[in-house]
């Protein structure tokens, strides 16, 4: 029996969490674009929602977090970056 090569899911996720980051993107784009009050203060959530996923992510790492393998360590990443875009694509579509 063949085993599986975890690198092709990975892969997968990896291109669904790019189109999504791509959603992404452009509702921030017109939001940021309309300009005024709201305009600034998505500009300063995105920014700080940046630096807090990669400093949540660094402490993932050096714990231990992200487990031992490659394989594994880069689906934890991945899962990581989805969920914040994912609820950022959600709460841009809203409004």
């Amino acid at each position: 029996m063949r085993k599986r090569n975890p690198w092709l899911g990975i892969g997968r996720d990896a291109v669904a969490l790019g189109m999504e980051a791509a959603v992404v993107v452009g509702l921030r784009t017109l939001k940021i674009g309309l300009g005024g009050r709201r305009a600034r203060a998505e500009a300063r959530r995105m920014v700080t929602e940046k630096v807090d996923a990669a400093l949540a992510l660094q402490t993932l790492a050096l714990t231990g977090g992200l487990g031992v393998t490659a394989p594994g360590a880069a689906a934890k990443t991945i899962r990581h970056y989805h969920r914040k875009v994912r609820a950022n694509r959600r709460r841009l579509a809203k409004g």
